[in-house]
């Protein structure tokens, strides 16, 4: 037998460098046999080891006796749930004081200007700094005190951490504000938080700040810290109004004369009032205290440890709203380990020239990114050679990642993924994902194409952000994990969907020390979220799977009814008709009083043209949006995804209508978590929908 003809039958996919290798020797079969010997004993010698994951990966999580059906992660050795990872660790300033020590006062917060490199601060200095600020908070009057609410109204930036852990080195709590609210809340918040005091970025927020005490909507509002310089005209229009404005220099160095010791919390106290943007009424303030961020935090740790050793040589690249609970729980992780925060420059479009400069270790992302990321890969592979070679080298390392292997050192890395990881700076090891659903497909590439160790999380503001987290090496997409060690979760019958907890389907409830205490003066509201027993009612649905991992597959909160009385949630029906191609965004409608859906869909403006000429149909992406063939084409399509999801007929679109500009926070359409608001998508197309009902006849 010669070489070649060996070649044939070994088949194993990771040995396709040694096959390609033994092609080019000498046919004399002794040779041939002999090297191919060699080559394969060395490749399984030097095959890289699989992680061992911290569980049996075929049961995640085990049923806590006497809790009706709730789980709990099979990471913990009693039914006793988490609180804290580290002995001197119970409250968010404990974390930072831990980072003073384990970094040996290494840089801990980073920025850039544009074409300039990352500068840093120490721990030291941050904590230096932060310590003036409290200081001059006293001395102006307000409290060190869990009852003392402090509000920062600006993008990600060092100041924003040095603030917030001023507040807490003299137990004041933050209440973050952000522009995506619009006017309307932000005064709202101003008003149920009675804040007296707001630290902002730059003068634009405090001139928007200022009108609400002008037009008396704020009257509580008495001083605004700016970070950023400003002119003397908004000093006057302040003191118009009884407001003074002053730098956060200027605050930083009466501190500096009027230092106070610190106070600082205990874990019970308050740390941050979360104001959720909700997708109908006026934001919620969720109160989350030290120790349900402790506790969040001591969990992600735990389900880690193995994998993934945090130290000061990490970096974050740190882009997501720090006015939210997933982007704090990270930095809380960050500084407990004394590793460093790079932020971005504020220009999400500048996000790819910060990563290459910054070089991070662990990035958070979000799906709309990952979409994006995908999207971008898979479009510049525009030729069948290099699609294949993309589609083979990713099936390559998706089969490394059923071994449990995660890598960047193979050759389909050398060869395809090397420009993507270094596109991200070259050295992440670590990414998570969560506050959306992120599809299987995109995920389950980018785990292979980036080599890194890539995380899914599910939570909600309500339980500090998380509540399930992949297993290290369970890297199977379409689930969001087991329980987190810090809290059980349990699913509730809910009948009217045909859900029901003894089949393992039901509203995910989650209990444990992660889960906040309640919306801030709205005992209503927090009666609707938790039950008299402890337990958080999220508003999804989930499903066990054999593996005792969850699987979110549907939501609640936004189910409706058709005339001949079939449930309906939109929401799930949206997800499926996302996979086409064509469409970037799609606003599934049904009313009590009409037996069938309708739909507004958003063409995708960057896939739509050559989409529609593979159909035969061209134009520029206005054009398109216009044509009849296009959306009927669009609607076939939307149709067979739905069949081959298993969507029943009633769930299923009967007719739809194109709109060319995207929903967005800009227009009202979207949550500053870019959820939909449904009411307001209703009215904004009211008269297409009325058109669709009139129109359609089944």
């Amino acid at each position: 037998m010669e070489a070649h003809e060996l070649f044939r039958y070994f088949r194993m996919p990771e040995l396709i460098d040694i096959r390609q290798y033994v092609r080019t020797l000498p046919t004399n079969t002794l040779v041939g046999v002999g090297a191919f010997a060699a080559l394969t004993t060395f490749w399984y010698a030097t095959r890289p080891k699989a992680l061992k994951p911290p569980c049996d990966l075929s049961m995640q999580s085990v049923e806590v006796p006497g809790t009706d059906g709730a789980r709990r992660s099979v990471l913990l050795n009693s039914d006793e749930l988490m609180v804290y990872y580290y002995d001197d660790v119970r409250t968010f300033y404990d974390g930072f004081q831990r980072g003073i020590q384990v970094s040996n006062n290494g840089p801990c917060l980073g920025s850039r200007k544009p074409d300039q490199p990352y500068e840093w601060i120490s721990y030291k200095q941050v904590a230096e700094r932060s310590e003036c600020i409290g200081s001059a908070l006293i001395h102006k009057g307000f409290q060190a005190s869990p009852e003392q609410f402090i509000g920062i109204f600006s993008q990600n930036r060092p100041e924003w951490v040095i603030i917030e852990q001023g507040c807490f080195t003299y137990s004041m709590v933050v209440v973050p504000l952000y522009d995506t609210l619009g006017t309307e809340a932000i005064s709202y918040i101003v008003n149920k938080a009675e804040l007296s005091v707001i630290f902002a970025d730059k003068p634009d927020k405090a001139k928007l700040l200022l009108e609400g005490v002008e037009n008396k909507l704020t009257p509580s509002l008495k001083i605004i810290v700016l970070m950023d310089p400003y002119d003397n005209d908004l000093v006057e229009q302040g003191k118009k109004c009884g407001v003074e404005i002053i730098s956060l220099k200027a605050m930083e160095d009466l501190g500096r004369v009027n230092r106070k010791k610190p106070k600082p919390p205990s874990p019970e106290d308050l740390a941050i009032i979360c104001f959720t943007s909700g997708t109908t009424g006026n934001p919620k303030g969720a109160l989350i205290t030290h120790r349900n961020i402790v506790s969040d935090c001591s969990a992600f740790v735990k389900v880690t440890e193995k994998a993934l050793t945090l130290n000061a040589s990490d970096t974050e690249i740190s882009f997501l709203p720090l006015a939210h609970m997933f982007e704090q729980q990270l930095q809380c992780v960050m500084l407990c380990h004394g590793a460093k925060i790079g932020f971005f420059q504020g220009d999400i479009r500048l996000l790819m020239d910060d990563l290459k400069v910054l070089q991070p270790t662990i990035f958070p992302v979000v799906p709309r990114l990952l979409n994006r990321m995908f999207d971008r890969i898979f479009g510049q592979a525009n030729t069948t050679l290099k699609r294949w070679l993309l589609d083979f080298a990713s099936k390559r390392k998706e089969a490394e990642l059923r071994s449990g292997i995660i890598r960047n050192n193979s050759l389909w890395d050398k060869l395809i993924f090397h420009k993507i990881q270094s596109s991200l700076g070259g050295k992440v090891r670590l990414m998570i994902t969560g506050a959306a659903p992120v599809s299987a497909t995109v995920l389950t590439f980018l785990r292979a194409a980036l080599g890194c160790q890539f995380y899914e999380g599910y939570g909600q503001t309500e339980c500090t952000a998380g509540c399930s987290l992949s297993i290290p090496g369970d890297w199977t997409a379409g689930h969001v994990g087991a329980p987190m060690p810090c809290n059980y979760i349990k699913l509730v019958d809910v009948e009217e969907m045909n859900y029901m907890a003894a089949k393992g389907e039901g509203e995910v409830c989650v209990k444990g020390p992660n889960v906040f205490k309640g919306y801030l003066k709205d005992p209503a509201k927090t009666a609707e979220a938790l039950d008299k027993d402890g337990w958080l009612h999220t508003g999804d649905i989930g499903k066990w799977l054999p593996n005792g991992s969850l699987k979110i597959i549907d939501r609640k909160k936004h189910i409706f009814k058709l005339a001949q009385g079939e449930y309906i949630a939109p929401e799930k029906i949206e997800n499926i008709y996302m996979r086409s191609e064509a469409i970037a965004q799609v606003f599934v409608h049904g009313e009590s009083l009409q037996a069938f859906l309708i739909a507004v869909v958003v063409p995708d403006a960057e896939n739509l043209v050559s989409w529609a000429q593979k159909r035969g149909i061209r134009g520029s992406f206005e054009e398109l949006c216009r044509n009849k063939d296009v959306k009927k084409a669009i609607l076939e399509d939307m149709l067979k995804l739905g069949k081959e999801s298993g969507l029943k007929p009633f769930e299923q679109v009967k007719g739809i209508a194109i709109h060319s500009e995207l929903f967005s926070v800009d227009n009202g359409l979207l949550t500053p978590t870019m959820k939909a608001k449904r009411p307001e998508l209703r009215n904004y197309f009211r008269s297409q929908i009325d058109e669709l009902y009139s129109t359609i006849k089944i």
